[in-house]
Order: structure tokens, then sequence, then C-alpha cells
């Protein structure tokens, strides 16, 4: 079945516009083709049949699209190279049906970021080091035309009074979008790419983000319902070690996850998920990460995950981990775990109570068992610096012992970080309770002389 209209069909106004059409190239303006997908893209916007495409499968509709596109070419008297004839039609199926020019590299398993800070500026972050793609935009006209693709679907708006936004790509991948005024030079897009196969906690040994004696304390902390904050910089992996720490939960228990935007990959059977709302045009109808909270207590979950504290819901989420609700997990920003500390106090103290700041304190040494740092490095690598108890209060003071540290001792000839993640030989506290679980790690997780040995 073709996608092209019937010649007898009537063709009812065009629901695209020329400006639509006026976007259809992914190439710098010296592409000597732009004309040529111009005029392509502007006949299959008339000529496909929107209601022949809703019924088709994603990979079906992508052949088909490609055909019309090489139906339509076959017919513009413009000699091409095979090879040429074949990227042509692809640039064009992406526009059709995609995001253009980012297609590619959101196809790519190894790029992890996007980013377009102008229609000859698109970036990608692969490994942990950022590239200049060969991948652009026609304009900024082009530029806004895949914005609105991505934001139209989801009953949001960009313009000049609504100048930011964040979305979700079908995939689940993350979106953030500015534009001018605010944006000085040009619509700016980043993408967090939403991994199809989300990482195990195999790939994060084999990648060296810690150590498999590591992962066996870190497995038996969240089957034993320990609360744990992992803690990090931006892109520092926090999400990724949420989504594999939580792989750890039994599938028997309720989880339910608040989030902003939701980004995890539960695989258990019993999970509700829940999602933060922005404020509709008129301003009202915001729901926050506190209020989804709140509801989530009563919601009889046996754990709680908060993708990211960010403001007044950690002092919700501390009363739920002190109130009978352990084996809570969430992230933080922070560049260490006594930072962390701070900046969830600061965060309790932002939900407007009074409270003095020893009793903060005392609620966080009671509610949170283990801190987990993460860092980027320097070479793009992630690695889990320190793995953190809270022991108590002396004084005024959150008491903190570190369990596993990383040491970095220098670089490679290649400039790759060198260095190795040791116990540093102190059994935490809160091991009785392996053992009360029928949980046991071996001692030597906890051995000095067994990691110089390794």
């Amino acid at each position: 079945m073709s996608l092209l209209r019937d010649r007898n069909q009537t063709v009812s106004p065009v629901a695209v516009s020329r400006s639509e059409a006026q976007v259809c190239s992914d190439a710098s303006p010296s592409d000597p083709f732009v004309d040529l997908k111009l005029k392509i893209h502007e006949r299959l916007i008339r000529e496909i049949d929107p209601a022949r495409m809703t019924k088709l499968d994603p990979n079906t509709l992508r052949d088909e699209v490609e055909e019309a596109a090489r139906a339509t070419l076959a017919t513009e008297e413009v000699p091409l190279a095979r090879h040429e004839r074949v990227k042509l039609v692809s640039e064009i199926a992406d526009e059709v049906l995609g995001l253009g020019p980012l297609e590619t590299l959101l196809e790519d398993p190894t790029v992890t970021e996007v980013m377009v800070n102008g229609p000859q500026r698109v970036y990608f972050e692969r490994a942990g080091v950022l590239h200049l793609s060969d991948r652009a935009f026609r304009d900024e006209a082009h530029i806004m035309r895949v914005i609105e693709k991505i934001v139209s679907p989801l009953g949001r708006r960009i313009d000049e009074s609504s100048p930011m936004v964040d979305a979700r790509l079908a995939d689940g991948s993350r979106v953030n979008v500015i534009i001018p005024p605010l944006a000085l030079d040009s619509p700016v897009i980043t993408i967090r790419k939403f991994a199809k196969d989300p990482l195990t906690v195999d790939n994060l040994v084999s990648f060296g983000t810690f150590t498999q004696e590591m992962a066996s304390f870190l497995a038996a902390c969240v089957a034993v319902k320990l609360n744990v904050v992992i803690s990090g910089g931006t892109g520092s992996g926090k999400t990724t070690l949420l989504n594999v720490l939580s792989s750890f939960i039994p599938g028997t228990e309720r989880i339910v996850t608040v989030e902003d935007p939701a980004e995890l990959q539960l695989r258990q059977m019993h999970v509700v998920r829940l999602e933060t709302r922005p404020a509709n045009i008129e301003g009202k109808g915001e729901i926050i990460q506190r209020d989804l909270v709140r509801n989530a207590l009563r919601m009889r979950p046996d754990r709680i995950i908060v993708g990211e504290v960010r403001s007044g819901e950690a002092f919700d989420m501390l009363q739920a981990m002190n109130t009978g609700h352990d084996g809570s997990l969430t992230t933080v920003h922070a560049n260490a775990p006594r930072d962390a500390l701070s900046r969830i106090e600061n965060m309790v103290l932002m939900a407007g109570f009074d409270l003095p700041v020893r009793a903060i304190r005392e609620q966080l040494s009671s509610a949170i068992h283990l801190i987990v740092q993460l860092s980027r490095l320097r070479d793009g690598s992630r690695k889990v610096t320190h793995v953190t108890e809270i022991v108590g209060m002396e004084g005024q003071t959150v008491t903190l012992q570190d369990i596993f540290v990383y040491q970095q001792v220098g670089l490679d000839k290649d400039g790759k970080v060198v260095g190795r993640m040791r116990p540093t030989g102190i059994r935490p506290k809160f091991t009785e309770r392996f053992e009360q679980a029928g949980v046991f790690l071996h001692p030597e997780v906890f051995s000095v002389e067994r990691s110089m040995k390794g």
C-alpha cells in the first residue's frame, strides 16, 4: 500500500505550512542538494496520506516513506550517484518521521547526550567526551521546527512568553529547550538520551565504575532496606547508578517512584511511576515533587524512590525514612558526601519549617544510612569515589566514616586516569542488619590487605 494519495483524491488544505517544508534539509548552506531536498520534502508533505501513515508500524512506515521519497525523486531530472541518492532519501525520511539532523545521533547507542548550540554547532557526548558532529541545521527556523515536533505532542508550548521547556521523547530521553530572547545566539536543545537497554551492575564493574566487592556490598545494603543517597555532579551517572541499585529490590515489593522528569527504568513488576506536572498557560495546575512524595506515602509503598531531591521534598523524604519507609533511594547534586548532607539540610530549610539546625541534622543522621559519591573524572570516566556511612552525631556535627574510597595515582600515556578503589578496613555499624536478614558478606570485602594484593 503506497503512502501517496490517490491521484484522483480530493486533497484538503495542507496542514503543514511552507515554513515546515523550508526546514527539511539537515545540511549546511553549502550542501549542493539543499534545494532538491526542499522540493522533494514539500511534495511529500502534500502527497503523503496521513490516514495511511497511522496504520503502519514504525519499521514499515520508515520503509514506505523512503519508497515514496524515491518515487518522488525519480521524477526529478537530477543526476545523482547511488550513494547520494541513498543519503538524500534517508535524510528526507528523517525529516518526515523524526528530528531531522539529530536522528543519526539519537540512533547511535554510543552517544549519551546531544547538544544543539546553533545551526552549525551540533555536539554530542561519547564516553564522557564532547565532540563537534558533522550534522547541521539549515537555519534557526529549522531548529525551531524540530523543537515544535518535540513539544507539540506533549501539549507544551514554546514561544517568547514561555521560552524554556522540559520535555521527553517517545523513548524516554530527556529534553531541555531554551530559545531567544533568553538564549542570545540561537535556540538551544539539550537531549539526555534514554538507554534502550539499561546498564547492569556487571556493566558498571566492567567500566570500572566500582569493583565487584563494592557491588556486592551495595546490593546487600539495598536488600536489607538501608536508606541510600547517591551524590554526584551533573553527568556523573547518578540516575544510571540509581537504576542499577534499584535492580536489587526484590520483585515482591511495591515501589513508588517520584521524578521530574521520569527517567528511571525499573524492571520489577510492581512499580508505580509518578511524575511532576508544570503549570498550564494560566500558571495554574503545577504539581511539584513535594506533592508527589506526600501522596506516595498514602500509596502503601514498600520503597519510595525519588529521582532527585532538589527542594522542599527533602523534608518529606526524611520524614518517610524516619517513619518506617526503609529502603528508600534518592540522588542529590553534590561533590562530596559532606556536601550532600549540607545540600539536603538546605533543602529542608527551603521547605519553610523553622527548625533548629541540630534538629535537622539529627533527622539526617537517623534517616540516611549510606552516601554513595560519584565523580566524573578529567578523562570522562565515571567512578564511585566514596561509599560513606553516616554514623551519628557528635555535638552539632553529623559524623561520617568511609567504607570504600577511590585513590587516583596519576595518568597513563593516553591521558586516562589511573587509580584504585579500596576498602578502608572499617566495617560499617549496620552490618548486623545483614546477618539479621540472612545476607552474608565475606569478610574480605572489607579487607585492606586483600585489596592491596589485588
